[in-house]
């Protein structure tokens, strides 16, 4: 019998939907996220955000993926909402940073994907610029409506991702959105020709890694070949940390994580 794929949850949204003569709410992930997973050897389940249930979801989990999607509730990282913002779903940012807190416990691998390299930001007490032309941002961030972009980044040739995809590369992109004030314990290793942070890392964790673009739209399989090869590591990843130990906030600083030793 051939060895399964590690599973991989795969964060989704709560949107008003048509089909045939049916308009409901129905809970949405774009499907390409779905493929590029599968494509990498992983088994894709679509996460639903339900209120309290994040950290037993983490537990059936193998690998994390933070998918785009609406704007993050100004709420989370203290600033008022602005007139461009989207109208926030705090379901869904409640779900996914409590995914965070329990991937960080269990060392679970994480991509993080447009909206995700956000909710990374914010969880580690890190602040957004609501709307990138008021900072004289591009506008080859946004892209087309409805569609993708595409702009070149520069990576830290010293990052993880630095190492696994070059010095440079074209992206696909759609976001007005990005990082403003870094979060704690969080390394940039990406930008884009304005300056704008692209790329996010934590060398302190196993493997939690963020990025601006949409690498599900491309053509370039190999972050999620590399979050479904982490997933696959992670016992060996976990067997180095001291026995019992668990990654918490830190009690001085909500944006730090330490571990607690038993």
């Amino acid at each position: 019998m051939a060895e399964r794929g590690p599973v991989i949850g795969i964060t989704a949204s709560e949107l008003t939907a048509t089909y045939g003569d049916w308009t409901e709410r129905c809970t949405l992930v774009p499907t390409d996220y779905v493929r590029a997973v599968a494509r990498a050897g992983g088994i894709p389940v679509v996460l639903a955000a339900v209120d309290g249930a994040a950290r037993s979801v983490a537990d059936h989990l193998d690998g994390l993926v933070l998918t785009g999607g609406t704007d993050v509730d100004p709420d989370v990282f203290g600033a008022p909402r602005h007139p461009q913002a989207q109208r926030p779903d705090r379901r869904r940012d409640r779900f996914e940073l409590d995914l965070l807190d329990a991937a960080a416990d269990g060392g679970l691998p994480v991509l993080a994907i447009c909206r995700g390299i956000q909710v990374v930001n914010v969880w580690r007490g890190g602040t957004l610029h609501q709307h990138l032309p008021d900072v004289g941002a591009s506008p080859e961030h946004l892209g087309p409506p409805g569609g993708y972009g595409t702009h070149r980044v520069r990576l830290d040739p010293a990052s993880r991702l630095g190492a696994l995809l070059g010095a440079e590369l074209d992206v696909p992109t759609h976001h007005h959105q990005g990082i403003d004030r870094l979060g704690s314990g969080l390394r940039a290793c990406g930008w884009s020709g304005d300056g704008i942070v692209e790329a996010l890392d934590d060398p302190e964790l196993p493997f939690l890694v963020a990025v601006q673009w949409h690498p599900e739209a491309g053509d370039d399989p190999r972050l999620f070949e590399r979050l479904v090869e982490a997933a696959r590591d992670r016992p060996a990843a976990l067997a180095g940390r001291h026995p019992g130990a668990k990654v918490a906030r830190s009690p001085s600083d909500p944006g730090e994580l330490v571990e607690e030793h038993p």
